[in-house]
């Protein structure tokens, strides 16, 4: 058998019927048959998956307009074209099986030249609908690397002047996927949040170095300003209406320094009225800060972090995140071990 040839299945409760229908066909295709609805259903969907479906309507078990329209529903199989291959032609009927999903009809007696005219122009159609969808997903895959490297490169220059490394949102939006993936985000989802989860101090780029990089208590007023980085990140992350990554970005960047308790900032949010992106972020964050050396503070261990943490469940943080997190123990010093920070030179 030529694997390289269109595969047709052709449904008919009929065998003289299906003879024929194989009988023009079979130099030009490879040919799969079933007797009745039923098993066509079932042969549709075996791998390889048919080119195109010869189906005729008047079958007993099944006619051929409900295995279209149970065809149709299917993720798998919605996509194959079907042609219908009939005695009984009405204008009803003809309506009635485009509006399922047909392309086609055949009418009985076969007509070798019209059927072979007709399924060639359905398969070669179907192949170039299927070529454009390619490279359509190919071109939006590298739309999406892009506008991904983009985040990463934002979020890493945010970092640059009290982390030159960048590896704090390496680790942080890694804590934040696996957290993600813990409370029952999807594979997708958790990929969104880990690629934005950069972006979550985006707004540090506007804060004066003098208020930054200070290594003692900031007082009241540098406080203040310190606080506006939030705002500062909203800003620059615009409006993000067409794009559910970047709405993300922006929720992180808004929400990451709620507190559970209503004590947080920007708006006093609490409980679950922070969205839950954000208090996945703000437990990333404030962990990461905590075990990663500064030059105004020694890196704490991973035991004095989770003691932090679990002090704070109800008051910064949410209860149930804070003991997810503290259950991913392994995966957190495999994070830690993967992006440790260079040796300081003396």
């Amino acid at each position: 058998m030529n694997q390289d040839k269109p595969l047709l299945l052709i449904a008919d409760d009929t065998p003289e019927n299906i003879d024929v229908l194989a009988g023009i066909l079979k130099e030009q295709y490879q040919i799969r048959v079933a007797t009745n609805g039923s098993i066509a259903l079932k042969l549709a969907q075996l791998d390889p998956k048919p080119d195109l479906i010869l189906l005729d309507i008047m079958m007993p078990d099944m006619d051929g307009f409900e295995v279209c329209r149970q065809l149709k529903l299917l993720q798998k199989t919605q996509n194959i074209p079907i042609i219908f291959v009939t005695a009984r032609m009405t204008t009803q009927d003809e309506i009635k099986g485009f509006e399922l999903g047909a392309v086609d009809y055949i009418t009985k007696p076969i007509v070798p030249t019209v059927a072979k005219r007709r399924i060639q122009t359905q398969v070669q159609l179907s192949n170039q609908k299927q070529a454009l969808y390619l490279q359509v997903q190919e071109k939006t895959q590298e739309i999406n690397q892009s506008k991904l490297e983009l985040l990463e490169r934002l979020g890493r220059a945010a970092e640059y002047k009290d982390n030159e490394t960048g590896l704090h949102v390496k680790r942080m939006s890694n804590y934040a996927y696996h957290l993600a993936k813990a409370c029952g985000f999807s594979d997708e989802d958790a990929d969104v949040l880990r690629e934005v989860a950069p972006m979550h101090d985006l707004g540090k780029i506007g804060i004066p170095d003098g208020i930054l990089l200070k290594q003692g208590k900031l007082d009241d007023d540098e406080w203040a300003i310190m606080r506006n980085h939030v705002q500062i990140g909203v800003d620059i992350l615009g409006d993000c209406s067409g794009s559910r990554l970047m709405q993300m970005a922006k929720t992180v960047a808004q929400t990451h320094h709620e507190k559970w308790d209503g004590t947080g900032y920007p708006h006093g949010l609490s409980g679950e009225e922070i969205p839950l992106s954000g208090r996945i972020c703000g437990i990333a964050d404030v962990f990461d800060a905590l075990t990663s050396q500064r030059p105004y503070k020694r890196a704490w261990s991973l035991d004095e972090a989770f003691t932090f943490l679990q002090q704070q469940k109800g008051h910064h943080f949410d209860p149930t995140l804070v003991e997810l997190f503290l259950g991913l123990r392994s995966e957190i010093e495999q994070i830690m071990n993967t992006y440790q920070e260079p040796e300081s030179e003396s």
